[in-house]
């Protein structure tokens, strides 16, 4: 199992294409780095050996300085290096991820909260971010470190090594289980972490709702719960930390006593000499460090490994395939509902056999009650999700045989609530069109959509910013704006859900004659509670728990369908 994850990580990397002459350099010169610091005690300990005031080696102290500077010009160049390898990894990995979650069908974020996307995109590539730029150059070097260390020791003094080695079994008998469980520590820890920063987001980005319901006192609570989890998990990860950090120190105590006191009986045995003993506390100090290195390298795989799973989990799911399949010919097509069934899972059936034709350049109304499937059935046109049974067909072809991108540009929508994104008013007129619109044409859009003479009042007319979510608008203000936009995307086929729902009796009239002018020479399906918006409609669609009651106009529907007059009388009295 540990094998695959290490492939995994490995994998996950090759994809990103790093740049391998730049890492060859880097590890090249890791090794120059390491070997200077590997000579440096063999000269300190020629030094110590021969050292005279009156007649100093000068080629030594030469080398001593050279070995220096080549170490530390190696040295920075190949951690810079490193760091360009693993920024070029993590800015690869993040784009990728965030073309996928850009091209992710809708049924993802369905099941998902935003901020557990956020945290894959952020925490979670941070994490393996750190490990290449900030713990990967230590790891490398600490090996090679550690591998000539062990080697130039055994050549100095082999008896002498090999008694600091005998305390090597009785570390890992300590280490190895605390390590297991600092790593399962710090897997819940990410875990939490996820969760809390999903919380974070959602609470923050409904701030409005959690204000207008009074819930601040519910979400402090469960806040609270979150962090004292967070703080529990780093009480015990903090406890390993203080457990591990005087075992490593008593260990490391340990193998110097027995450095020194054999140390100092090879000395006097004449076995080794002075500079020699000299060089191995150097060398025990350079294996000391990089093991440090290697260790904490170790730790921080162990979340990397968590943060690579989630990633992945990500990047393997199917994706929506925008460019596969023929472009929409446009033209005099109607649009046909043919026997389409849809459930959200099948054990939850949404829409059962439903069957209509929308026609070229006609209005087609969908009513009915609360939840009998007037969304979904948008939602299926705009192939959010996919029939379970039956098909949706233009020009006498089922829908999903043309590309999504060249069928999501014939479609124009306008929903209650129309998205408004933080950004100017000409930002989100031009939102999604392919090309720079000239702001005449914005303009028009804008003066057919009676939201001209709004934009021009504003503090900086078409450039005003707008805040998050079109805050700054008022809901009369933000329909028309979405109007607008639809007019400049063109769209042969109009959907208008519920469109003027929630305005104001004046608002609603300038929405209405913006909206006409909007239908003219399109298909239009409208969805909507109101009388007055539907009863010159061409055609209306009665829905009723998923399934066709009632096709007919609205003169039709009220003689021969007793919900649709019912429906009708109530809306007149509303009205």
């Amino acid at each position: 199992m540990k094998e695959a994850k290490w492939k995994q990580l490995l994998n996950l990397i090759k994809a990103t294409r790093p740049p391998k002459v730049l890492f060859s350099t880097a590890l090249i010169l890791s090794l120059l780095n390491t070997a200077a610091g590997l000579a440096i005690p063999l000269f300190a300990s020629q030094l110590i050996d021969n050292f005279d005031l009156n007649d100093l080696n000068t080629t030594i102290i030469i080398g001593i300085v050279a070995a220096f500077f080549i170490q530390a010009l190696a040295g920075g160049v190949s951690v810079y290096f490193l760091a360009r390898v693993g920024q070029h990894v993590i800015a690869s990995l993040r784009e990728r991820l965030w073309k996928k979650l850009l091209t992710l069908p809708v049924s993802y974020y369905d099941e998902h909260e935003t901020g557990d996307a956020v945290s894959r995109m952020t925490n979670d590539t941070g994490v393996i971010k750190n490990l290449i730029t900030e713990h990967f150059t230590g790891f490398i070097t600490g090996i090679i470190s550690v591998t000539g260390a062990v080697i130039i020791l055994f050549y100095l003094d082999w008896p002498l090594t090999l008694v600091m080695f005998s305390i090597i079994p009785l570390a890992l008998l300590f280490l190895i289980p605390i390590g297991r469980k600092m790593s399962e520590i710090s897997r819940h820890l990410q875990k939490e972490t996820a969760g809390f920063s999903a919380n974070l987001t959602r609470v923050i980005s409904e701030i409005r709702l959690v204000k207008a319901s009074n819930a601040e006192e519910p979400e402090w609570k469960n806040g609270k719960t979150d962090i004292a989890k967070l703080y529990r998990l780093g009480l015990r990860e903090g406890g390993i930390q203080a457990l591990m950090s005087p075992l490593v120190s008593s260990l490391i105590i340990v193998v110097l006593v027995l450095i020194i006191g054999y140390g100092g009986v090879r000395v006097t045995s004449g076995a080794m000499t002075p500079g020699e003993l000299a060089a191995f506390f150097i060398y025990l100090f350079q294996i000391i460090m990089p093991i440090t290195q290697i260790v904490v390298f170790t730790t921080q795989f162990q979340k990397t490994i968590g943060a690579t799973e989630k990633v992945l989990s990500i990047l393997t799911l199917d994706e929506e395939q925008l460019d596969n399949g023929k472009n929409v010919v446009t033209g005099s097509h109607n649009l046909t509902v043919d026997a389409v069934t849809f459930g959200y899972d099948s054990s939850d059936i949404v829409l059962k056999d439903v069957s209509f034709t929308a026609h070229k350049g006609e209005v087609t109304a969908i009513v009915g009650p609360s939840g009998s499937g007037k969304t979904t059935m948008f939602s299926l046109m705009e192939q959010f999700y996919h029939p379970l049974q039956g098909q949706i067909l233009y020009a006498e072809e089922p829908i999903q045989y043309y590309s999504l991108k060249s069928w999501r540009e014939m479609l124009g929508y306008v929903s209650q609530e129309s998205p408004i994104y933080s950004g100017t008013i000409m930002d989100n007129l031009t939102y999604g069109l392919k090309e720079e619109i000239p702001k005449e044409k914005v303009v028009a859009a804008a003066e057919m959509a009676y939201a001209h003479a709004f934009i021009e009042e504003l503090s900086n007319g078409y450039e005003t910013e707008v805040g998050e979510r079109g805050i700054k608008l008022s809901g009369g203000q933000r329909q028309r704006i979405a109007i607008a936009r639809a007019l400049l995307r063109d769209p042969e086929i109009l959907m208008l859900d519920e469109a003027t729902s929630s305005l104001d009796s004046q608002s609603e009239i300038v929405v209405q004659h913006a909206l006409k002018n909007l239908m003219k020479g399109r298909t239009t399906l409208v969805i909507a509670h109101r009388l007055s918006t539907i009863v010159d409609a061409d055609q209306i669609i009665f829905l009723e728990k998923g399934k066709v009651t009632g096709i007919g106009t609205h003169e039709q529907l009220f003689q021969e369908h007793e919900l649709y007059r019912n429906f009708a009388k109530q809306q007149l009295r509303m009205e």
